[in-house]
């Protein structure tokens, strides 16, 4: 009864996500595309991008090297722990370039498209995303000396309307999205940290051993979670200043550590080469990843994209020419009676023939995938970087925080993921990284690169840096929901902290069971894709009402100069 239930939770969620990326794909693949140009414009604009984030002439807080150490921070988290091989060996496989039949998946000549969406989906789009909301948060705080919530970023739009329920209604989007982004991340990190608990102490009872590859079990699941969230309320009851701060100079110090192993045992040449040239091909196709947007391809569509000879058996071929994991040699091996019977340039242009259909399935499935966690992520890092950023100009900002930090996550996913495509392409690996789950990838390439006391020692230290990384994320976004909650207030109760530890700890824990025996990070996925389309056009109305604010102070500054030439 149970399983049902769950089951059906499940079931409803993915329907409901399936409906909706539907009809808002497109939505959210151009819109994060408008996001990285507006930023780029008020960048370049004079009168926009010297204006200080703070009272005319006041000194940045922190200095360069602070400022840019913090964000650094802010850049490696889970998030990279869990993806910096799992993603580029990902997108290995599978990539748009690979879906449209140019390359194959797993050669090495997939490994260019690879990193080019890589970079994509950990580059300047990401970081633009945190930026839009940190630097709406940071204008009105500094500026104008509002509270640090959300409502604030929308005053120049609606104004004393946000004092009242409305205003309410825009704060709690963003703490649902928060809540919502913060569990995928701590969802990864926990399943991450059983493999390598697992990986270390061998205890069986924590992973489901039934499959064709170990991955961690619902009951480990849960029991990680209780104890990462238990440690991570902890912290956020003992403050930023102790917890965080500790915290987070043992995960930099650790995480050099890891990127020593790296480049140390590694192939640091192929990532080094593969960082240059990647980075030059997603400048190149720039334009076209911001906004190449697919919608579900219609099956009329499809069927008179059909050569003559195949038209009669368009309802028979679309399921697999529309699949995106599947390959031209897949579909042709999963034809059955009058189809398979076509020639081969005929099965050629009914795969061909789905192109548009493989590419929405991809990009739903993956491009906006992380735009929604991005998106729902983004109360929590944009203001993070609103906090450290008092008395930068709007140019520095959007500069610093959306180029720095992106440049760093590209070495990241170069030096650690570029090292298991290259054991794997040059066959020491023989699919022993590519054949593990996706949160055990670190670990297997770690077991491909190095044994013995070494590895164990390496193994423990991760599992470590996972952990803490999770509570500084779990802490963090603890601190921030509550923020928000009251009213820009930095400092609060212990109670409140506990809890929202607890709402937080009730939401995973809960969005892990309702997944009943499919994958436990799916119902989490479906949730936070529907949880942050409503705080994606919040996103859309904070640029709007920031294109307002600047252009009212301009005015303004533009006439009190003339008033001061004419005295």
């Amino acid at each position: 009864m149970g399983f049902d239930l769950a089951a059906n939770a499940n079931g409803t969620l993915g329907s409901i996500n399936g409906q909706l990326l539907a009809l808002f794909n497109q939505f959210y693949i151009v819109i994060v595309g408008l996001f990285v140009f507006f930023l780029l414009v008020v960048a370049i604009i004079p009168s926009t991008g010297r204006r200080i984030m703070g009272t005319p002439g006041e000194a940045p807080e922190f200095s360069n090297f602070s400022w840019f150490s913090m964000m650094f921070g802010a850049g490696l988290g889970v998030g990279l722990m869990v993806f910096a091989t799992a993603e580029p060996l990902g997108l290995w496989g599978s990539n748009p370039v690979v879906v449209a039949g140019e390359v194959s998946g797993k050669t090495p000549e997939a490994v260019e498209s690879a990193y080019r969406y890589t970079f994509a989906h950990y580059g300047f789009h990401a970081w633009s995303i945190y930026v839009v909301t940190g630097l709406s948060l940071a204008y009105y705080a500094y500026t104008r000396n509002m509270p640090l919530t959300i409502r604030s970023a929308l005053t120049p739009l609606f104004g004393g309307l946000m004092n009242g329920p409305l205003g309410h209604v825009v704060d709690v989007l963003g703490v649902v999205a928060t809540i919502l982004g913060v569990s995928v991340t701590i969802g990864f990190g926990v399943s991450q940290f059983i493999d390598g608990v697992y990986a270390i102490t061998g205890m069986e009872w924590i992973m489901n051993l039934t499959g064709d590859v170990p991955k961690p079990s619902k009951v480990g699941l849960v029991s990680g979670l209780v104890v990462i969230m238990g440690m991570s309320i902890i912290s956020a009851v003992s403050g930023v200043g102790r917890g965080v701060k500790y915290l987070s100079n043992l995960n930099l110090v650790l995480s050099l550590i890891l990127l020593a192993t790296f480049i140390i045992f590694g192939s640091f040449l192929f990532a080094m080469s593969t960082y240059v040239s990647a980075l030059l091909d997603y400048i190149l196709h720039f334009l076209s990843i911001s906004f190449s947007a697919y919608a579900p391809q219609d099956a009329g569509a499809f069927a008179s994209a059909l050569p003559e000879a195949a038209k009669p058996l368009a309802s028979d071929l679309m399921a697999g020419a529309t699949n995106p994991w599947g390959s031209l040699e897949g579909f042709k091996g999963g034809l059955k009676g009058a189809a398979a019977e076509l020639d081969e340039a005929t099965i050629a242009a009914a795969y061909a023939a789905g192109n548009d259909g493989r590419q929405f399935a991809w990009q739903s499935a993956w491009t906006t995938f992380y735009w929604a966690w991005w998106i729902a992520f983004s109360p929590f890092v944009g203001l993070f970087l609103a906090r450290i950023s008092k008395g930068r100009t709007v140019r520095e900002f959007i500069v610093g925080c959306v180029i720095a930090p992106a440049l760093v996550c590209f070495a990241w996913m170069t030096i650690l993921g570029g090292t298991a495509i290259d054991l794997e392409i040059s066959g020491v690996a023989q699919g022993a990284i590519t054949g593990a789950s996706q949160t055990n990838q670190l670990f297997a390439t770690l077991g491909q690169m190095i044994s013995g006391g070494l590895l164990s020692a390496l193994t423990i230290m991760c599992v470590i840096l996972i952990m803490t990384f999770l509570v500084t994320s779990a802490d963090s976004g603890i601190l921030v929901m509550n923020t928000i909650m009251s009213g820009g207030s930095q400092e609060t109760g212990i109670k409140h902290r506990i809890v929202w530890g607890v709402i937080l700890t009730a939401v995973i824990g809960t969005l892990i069971l309702a997944a009943g025996k499919n994958n436990p990070m799916d119902a989490l996925k479906n949730a936070m894709i529907i949880g942050a389309l409503p705080f994606t056009m919040v996103m859309g109305l904070m640029c709007l009402s920031l294109t307002k604010a600047l252009y009212r102070d301009g005015l303004r500054d533009k006439h009190a100069a003339s008033g001061a030439a004419a005295e």
